[in-house]
């Protein structure tokens, strides 16, 4: 505990560190305020005796990405959920078109070009999934039969676009500002902040059917104990490396002996982090949308109760989703055939491997192979929970995703604040070995 409170004092010392936390902290409260912002021409009251009623359903899954703001329907009820899939898209297209490919091999200037295909494709999706919550909104009546929207029609629906679609993007653009001047990935932040804003309610929910004999003791403690080993499990396999030994071979350099070392090449059992879930997640919502567009066709009110979360459908798809989001996006972020040709360059190799192709085909080989436990792990985590909440009748925060994103995107900032002490010359959070960062959205 004192080398705990040595660390968050050392931290304090460092002005460019501090200034860095500061903003960030600004930031996160901007968005968490603006998302008690209300939609202008809804009924809160008939709004949140729906969503009582819906709390464990997609809307919930869906309103835990938005930091609780979708069922207020607040300016930022989308959340950020529109630019992450404008991101899938781009980075799927960049699979089949050359011209994205080149794009994402131009450095800077052609992540920058990215980025910017990646804002307009986030205001089409943000209009379009505004305009069906609008149409959503327009065709909820509660038990008593009151509508939730006070002056439906065209002037609600266009009005709802514009205030949906505006405040995306300046969720997005205060993502970006994390990035830049604050400390952290923005994006993983603001779903963080806002999984994590749904803490005190939780706790007080369970308190609640605890006193009111919902629960007994033992199934808290049952609940509790599944929280932490689930945490535990989530930190046990995100800090799980493969070693790769790496020679270099000896150079003599005038009188200087140089290189002759052993290293190694760590390779992470879960390279993509959160990401695959935050994808799946993303892709999961579509056939709720498409539900909202067709409020009267009974095969899209079908589609919607087969992909409901906890349904065998949904658990199935969701999973498969996971798996391959796992490997697609590791083989973005991971190319063997580039670390294999910077080995060579550099006079590196690995023992009993032929430099080149063969040390390209040996990583790829062996990142395929812990890849694989990896996303099973990851799809066991985000699914396995929902039987937990069917049976207990807990919140999603207490479900796979949400640990799973929190306790991630958590390490990731550890790991940076840990790489400004340790570049300033002073102890990070662990004493022995170093915590290994996972990447962010």
């Amino acid at each position: 505990m004192t080398d705990l409170l040595e660390t968050f004092k050392n931290i304090l010392k460092i002005p460019d560190l501090r200034r860095k936390i500061g903003y960030t902290l600004f930031i996160l409260a901007i968005y968490r305020l603006g998302g008690h912002v209300p939609t202008p021409g809804i009924d809160p009251i008939a709004l949140g005796e729906f969503f009582k009623e819906s709390q464990n359903t997609l809307f919930g899954l869906y309103d835990m990405f938005a930091g609780g703001a979708f069922k207020r329907v607040t300016v930022f009820a989308l959340g950020i959920m529109p630019y992450i899939s404008a991101s899938i898209i781009l980075q799927l297209l960049g699979t089949v078109f050359p011209v994205l490919q080149k794009l994402q091999r131009e450095g800077q200037e052609g992540r920058q070009k990215i980025t910017q295909y990646t804002r307009y494709g986030t205001v089409l999706l943000s209009m379009v999934q505004a305009f069906g919550i609008a149409i959503f909104l327009e065709n909820i009546q509660t038990r008593s039969g009151q509508g939730v929207v006070l002056f439906p029609g065209l002037g609600f629906k266009f009005l709802t676009m514009l205030i949906l679609t505006t405040g995306t993007m300046f969720i997005m653009w205060l993502g970006e500002q994390i990035n830049s001047k604050g400390i952290g990935n923005g994006i993983s932040l603001i779903i963080f902040i806002g999984i994590v804003a749904q803490l005190p309610n939780a706790i007080f929910s369970e308190a609640q059917a605890f006193l009111t004999g919902t629960r007994s003791l033992v199934q808290e403690i049952v609940l509790l104990a599944i929280v932490f080993a689930t945490v535990g499990f989530i930190v046990l396999v995100s800090q799980g490396i493969r070693k790769i030994p790496i020679q270099t071979p000896k150079r003599v350099i005038g009188r200087k002996v140089y290189g002759g070392q052993t290293s190694h090449l760590p390779l992470r059992v879960n390279t993509a982090g959160v990401i695959p879930v935050i994808f799946a997640s993303s892709i999961m919502f579509a056939p709720n949308t498409l539900a909202q567009f067709l409020p009267n066709v009974e095969f899209a009110q079908n589609i919607s109760l087969w992909f409901s979360p906890g349904a065998a459908m949904y658990n199935i798809f969701y999973g498969l989703l996971i798996i391959f989001f796992t490997y697609f996006y590791t083989a973005i972020i991971f190319n063997p055939v580039d670390i294999a040709d910077n080995l060579k360059k550099n006079g590196g190799f690995i023992p009993g491997i032929r430099p080149g192709k063969h040390t390209a085909e040996f990583l790829d080989k062996i990142l395929t192979r812990i890849t694989l436990p990896g996303a099973i792990f990851l799809a066991f985590i985000s699914i396995a929970p929902f039987a937990l909440i069917s049976v207990m009748n807990v919140s999603f925060f207490l479900g796979g995703t949400s640990v799973l994103i929190v306790v991630g995107v958590a390490l990731d900032f550890i790991q940076q604040l840990e790489s400004h002490l340790l570049m300033r010359h002073y102890d990070g959070f662990t004493k022995k070995g170093r915590i290994i960062g996972r990447r962010g959205y």
